[in-house]
Protein backbone atom coordinates (compact mmCIF):
# COMPACT_ATOMS: atom_id res chain seq x y z
CA UNK A 1 0.00 0.00 0.00
CA UNK A 2 1.25 3.45 -0.85
CA UNK A 3 -0.20 6.38 1.06
CA UNK A 4 -0.26 9.84 -0.46
CA UNK A 5 -2.01 13.15 -0.44
CA UNK A 6 -3.04 15.10 -3.48
CA UNK A 7 -2.33 18.78 -3.85
CA UNK A 8 -3.06 20.81 -6.98
CA UNK A 9 -0.87 19.28 -9.70
CA UNK A 10 1.14 17.32 -7.15
CA UNK A 11 1.09 13.94 -5.44
CA UNK A 12 2.95 13.72 -2.14
CA UNK A 13 3.92 10.15 -1.25
CA UNK A 14 3.94 9.85 2.54
CA UNK A 15 4.26 6.15 3.37
CA UNK A 16 4.62 2.77 1.64
CA UNK A 17 3.88 -0.54 3.32
CA UNK A 18 4.52 -4.11 2.23
CA UNK A 19 3.27 -6.76 4.62
CA UNK A 20 6.16 -8.62 6.28
CA UNK A 21 5.30 -11.94 4.66
CA UNK A 22 5.74 -10.33 1.23
CA UNK A 23 8.98 -8.43 1.88
CA UNK A 24 11.95 -9.32 -0.29
CA UNK A 25 9.77 -10.38 -3.22
CA UNK A 26 10.08 -7.15 -5.20
CA UNK A 27 6.47 -6.14 -4.56
CA UNK A 28 7.44 -2.76 -3.09
CA UNK A 29 9.41 -1.91 -6.21
CA UNK A 30 6.57 -3.01 -8.46
CA UNK A 31 4.16 -0.87 -6.44
CA UNK A 32 6.51 2.12 -6.59
CA UNK A 33 6.89 1.81 -10.36
CA UNK A 34 3.13 1.57 -10.84
CA UNK A 35 2.24 4.62 -8.72
CA UNK A 36 5.08 6.72 -10.11
CA UNK A 37 4.28 5.83 -13.73
CA UNK A 38 0.64 6.72 -13.04
CA UNK A 39 1.62 10.10 -11.56
CA UNK A 40 3.85 10.89 -14.53
CA UNK A 41 1.15 9.86 -17.01
CA UNK A 42 -1.29 12.23 -15.31
CA UNK A 43 1.25 15.07 -15.42
CA UNK A 44 1.55 15.36 -11.64
CA UNK A 45 4.66 16.53 -9.83
CA UNK A 46 6.00 13.89 -7.42
CA UNK A 47 7.07 14.81 -3.89
CA UNK A 48 8.69 11.84 -2.12
CA UNK A 49 8.28 12.23 1.65
CA UNK A 50 8.18 8.43 1.98
CA UNK A 51 11.71 7.02 2.43
CA UNK A 52 10.95 3.96 0.28
CA UNK A 53 9.64 6.01 -2.65
CA UNK A 54 12.58 8.43 -2.28
CA UNK A 55 15.07 5.53 -2.38
CA UNK A 56 13.34 4.08 -5.44
CA UNK A 57 13.52 7.45 -7.20
CA UNK A 58 17.25 7.75 -6.44
CA UNK A 59 17.78 4.40 -8.18
CA UNK A 60 15.60 5.36 -11.16
CA UNK A 61 16.70 8.74 -12.57
CA UNK A 62 14.19 8.48 -15.42
CA UNK A 63 11.63 10.07 -13.06
CA UNK A 64 13.81 13.06 -12.11
CA UNK A 65 12.06 15.49 -14.47
CA UNK A 66 8.81 14.94 -12.53
CA UNK A 67 10.23 15.07 -8.97
CA UNK A 68 10.21 17.95 -6.52
CA UNK A 69 12.43 16.83 -3.67
CA UNK A 70 11.21 17.98 -0.25
CA UNK A 71 13.40 20.42 1.66
CA UNK A 72 15.74 18.65 4.05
Amino acid sequence: MSQFRLEPGTIVFTHTIVRPEFEGMGLGSRLAKFVLDDAVARGERIVPECPFIAAYLRRHPEYEASVDWPAA
